[in-house]
């Protein structure tokens, strides 16, 4: 009886699990244009906030040594406080005046709901921009163009199909 009562469990779990709807969610490229500066590149961090301005995720980290991320202070300070690893790293800073594209992954649940998207910029010796791009995630401002307040010149979003 006891097994039987086991089995039926299992294939209940599994069958609700089967059946349990998966979050969709869409590639966008985003190209990251960055005003002409002198000095060293560019650390950026991309993160999901929800609508009160508390980190849920790393969406992408420009910049490969991790022995700078802590210059990017907001974001770090979320971080160093998970137990995430980052999977959205995609290679080496960039400098002043480059651009480069990147794409990210968005859960559409989170579409015009009040979460926010957030660019935090880091260089060398110089400044940290906290806010350096910040919008809030609609379905159309993720096919627009935002101007940044700091290093960003502005960031473009398209969604990939």
């Amino acid at each position: 009886m006891k097994l039987k009562l086991f089995i039926l469990s299992i294939v209940t779990v599994l069958t609700l699990a089967a059946f349990s709807p998966v979050a969709k969610s869409t590639s966008y490229k985003c190209m990251i244009q960055l005003i002409n500066y002198d000095g060293e590149g560019a650390y950026i961090a991309v993160s999901l906030l929800d609508a009160k301005g508390n980190y849920v995720e790393t969406l992408n980290v420009i910049g490969d040594d991790n022995e700078w991320y802590h210059d990017l202070t907001n974001w770090w300070k979320y971080f160093e406080n998970t137990t995430n690893t980052i999977d959205a790293i995609t290679g080496a800073t960039i400098s002043g005046g480059e651009r480069t594209i990147k794409v990210i992954k968005i859960d559409d649940d989170k579409l015009n709901k009040g979460y926010k998207i957030r660019f935090e910029t880091a260089v060398e010796d110089q400044k940290y921009v906290a806010d350096d791009v910040t919008f809030e995630l609609t379905s159309e401002s993720v096919k627009s163009k935002v101007d940044g307040t700091g290093y960003i010149r502005y960031i473009r979003m398209l969604p990939q199909k």
